[in-house]
């Protein structure tokens, strides 16, 4: 089962290939995002890296939290999911 971690503190010169490259050290990503902001396009600071294997993500995790990444301490760890949003039509 895939595993989805949430990486935080982000520079934002970070993009998807870099947070793509650093993780793949630890095994094969499935998805590397950076989240950028809808009006700027610039980042938000922080994005999410998806593995296959959860090994992977484990490792992945225990060594890349507080480590830096891009000149900044990132934050790593398993994404939670959001509740569904209310409201709209």
């Amino acid at each position: 089962m895939a595993k989805k971690l949430f990486v935080g503190g982000l520079s934002w010169n970070t993009d998807d290939n870099l947070l793509r490259e650093s993780f793949g050290k630890f095994g094969i990503v499935a998805d590397a995002r950076v989240i950028l902001d809808r009006d700027t396009g610039r980042s938000r600071g922080f994005g999410f890296v998806t593995f296959d294997d959860d090994n992977a993500a484990k490792s992945a995790i225990a060594t890349m939290d507080g480590s830096k990444l891009d000149g900044r301490n990132i934050r790593v760890n398993e994404a939670q999911e959001r509740p569904p949003r209310q409201g709209g039509f």
